[in-house]
């Protein structure tokens, strides 16, 4: 029986910016071995594309709303979109 695979964009607004919250989602996604990307926006939020097995995906979502030591998380939001293209997770160049 396999998981079923889910791939959400993941929207993460407050104070989370300079303070390690894309190295924070780059391990929370290799624990989950999920695949997707993780970059800062230049209104200050932060953006992801997480893909793989839904519980493994709850948690990283789980994990940005939490945030690391240090971030104020004020509102995170998810949308269905489709996974990548790209296997594994990696840091996109800021937006």
């Amino acid at each position: 029986m396999t998981d079923d695979l889910t791939s959400l964009k993941v929207h993460v607004h407050g104070f989370v910016q300079g303070i390690g919250f894309r190295d924070f989602l780059i391990m929370a996604a290799q624990q989950g071995k999920l695949d997707g990307w993780v970059r800062n926006r230049s209104d200050g939020s932060l953006e992801a594309l997480v893909s793989g097995p839904t519980k493994a995906v709850e948690a990283f979502v789980s994990a940005a709303t939490n945030g690391p030591q240090g971030a104020r998380v004020t509102a995170v939001d998810l949308d269905v979109c489709d996974p990548p293209s790209e296997k594994g997770f990696s840091r996109r160049p800021s937006l």
